[in-house]
């Protein structure tokens, strides 16, 4: 019998696909206690909220805090400190570094893993490849001392689960690690197809961070003039603004039904970048909408191809031209589109955790 329960969080400054994730770990685990390196109350959840949180040791210093990305070094050791001594199972939800605490003998840790650690690996060029002199020798020697930590800490870990064969593979690539795939769940009650759907526009929703490829996006559009939402913020967006057309409309800060309004008016969901699963894409398909991606990373577990979407091989404009011909040219049924995204449910990803949870136990 599971005592007490400790989900740790890389950090908790938002309501991303991880903070879907929680909330859905702490249906599962009302009585969880969270850990997290840094904490911003007012922008996650009541039901995030409404649990015991502890922080680290750098979350009271809010500079350190505001641009935590410039401070990777230390977060290794900040994971370490926390006690975990009372508590019989440990998940953690790792991108990070969260994977990294330290279990006493006894408990049991189970990673939820969205990815390796992205700035160490496959993303380190997106994130730090325009950095040059000193500061280039300072980041790499940093890096490099990271790599070692973060496959050292691996160890820590009883048993990964992978969000994606996508992911599943980079954990074996790096850790040598076999994990098990559970897909993230997705809120297939609430997002759902319009009675009377626009297909007015085509829709991404994206952070707006270099490795996601939204300016690829855009330098599309402003040749075919058709118009483009992009839903999201990041460091791009300046940016990308300033080479947009007329035709490309950027919105931040939605709420969750204006988020469902848009989806269930796009004629497609559309996205150039590598997504580790990609939640976003699913909940187009709940809507009933057919998603335009990438041939590469999550999505290939999610789009049937020629059924619920159109992949592209190559990251080109001319590829994305063609993407968008050929979904113009194809006929695609709403209601298998709906019906296959119900597999991603929120109780299918309970159940299968519950049931791996009881195994490993």
């Amino acid at each position: 019998m599971i005592k007490k329960v400790a989900i740790i969080h890389d950090w908790l400054n938002g309501m991303r696909g991880g903070e879907k994730v929680l909330e859905v770990l702490l249906d599962i685990f009302p009585d969880a206690d969270i850990f997290t390196l840094f904490l911003e109350k007012n922008k996650i959840s009541d039901k995030i909220k409404s649990h015991k949180i502890f922080t680290s040791s750098l979350n009271r210093c809010r500079f350190i805090r505001n641009n935590y990305r410039y401070f990777l070094p230390f977060l290794p050791p900040a994971i370490e400190e926390f006690n975990l001594k009372n508590y019989d199972l440990i998940i953690s939800n790792s991108h990070c570094v969260a994977k990294g605490i330290i279990p006493f003998p006894g408990s049991a840790h189970i990673s939820y893993t969205f990815t390796p650690m992205r700035y160490a690996w496959d993303q380190y060029f997106s994130y730090f490849g325009k950095t040059f002199g000193i500061k280039k020798f300072f980041i790499k020697h940093q890096i490099s001392k990271l790599r070692i930590w973060d496959v050292t800490s691996s160890s820590r870990v009883d048993n990964f689960v992978a969000i994606s064969n996508f992911v599943r593979e980079r954990i074996w690539k790096y850790y040598k690690r076999e994990s098990c795939i559970i897909h993230p769940p997705v809120d297939v009650d609430f997002f759902r197809p319009s009675e009377n759907p626009q297909k007015k526009y085509f829709l991404t929703v994206s952070a707006l961070v270099p490795y996601k490829n939204t300016r690829l996006l855009i330098e599309t559009f402003n040749e075919i003039g058709q118009k483009l939402i992009i839903v999201g913020k990041g460091p791009e967006e300046r940016k990308l603004k300033k080479i947009a057309s007329k035709n490309i409309e950027f919105k931040k800060d939605v709420t969750n039904e204006e988020l469902k309004g848009l989806y269930q008016d796009a004629k497609a969901f559309i996205f150039a970048g590598i997504e580790d699963f990609g939640i976003a894409f699913v909940e187009a398909q709940c809507c009933g909408i057919p998603v335009i991606a990438y041939k590469k990373g999550g999505v290939l577990d999610i789009v049937e191809e020629g059924k619920t979407g159109i992949l592209f091989e190559n990251q080109t404009i001319n590829d994305i031209k063609k993407a968008i011909n050929d979904f113009e040219r194809l006929t695609i049924e709403p209601l298998y589109i709906r019906k296959s995204s119900l597999r991603f449910s929120k109780q299918i990803f309970k159940d299968k955790l519950k049931t791996f949870i009881e195994k490993v136990l």
